[in-house]
């Protein structure tokens, strides 16, 4: 992860808690992209989906780091330093 994070210690080893967005599959809603919490688990549609649920789930839990959750995608984005993280 890029040093210049430091939220980077609130990453835990978690596993996705749904296969798809947990609060589009309540609703029956659709996703652009998932993202998936680092600190929870918790799997969430991404800004371009129109629920945009990864980034309320921050603003509820302030859980900072979220990764991709598409296949072949290896990134993860810091909502609190607003940071771009490289996973290794």
């Amino acid at each position: 992860m890029d040093s210049r994070c430091v939220h980077v210690d609130e990453i835990r080893p978690v596993s996705a808690g749904t296969e798809g967005c947990a609060e589009c599959l309540a609703s029956g809603d659709s996703w652009v992209h998932l993202r998936m919490c680092l600190s929870c688990g918790h799997v969430g549609c991404c800004d371009s989906s129109r629920n945009r649920h990864a980034t309320s789930h921050f603003r509820t839990t302030a859980h900072p780091i979220a990764a991709s959750h598409e296949p072949g995608e290896d990134w993860a984005w810091c909502y609190a330093d607003k940071l771009m993280l490289e996973r290794a």
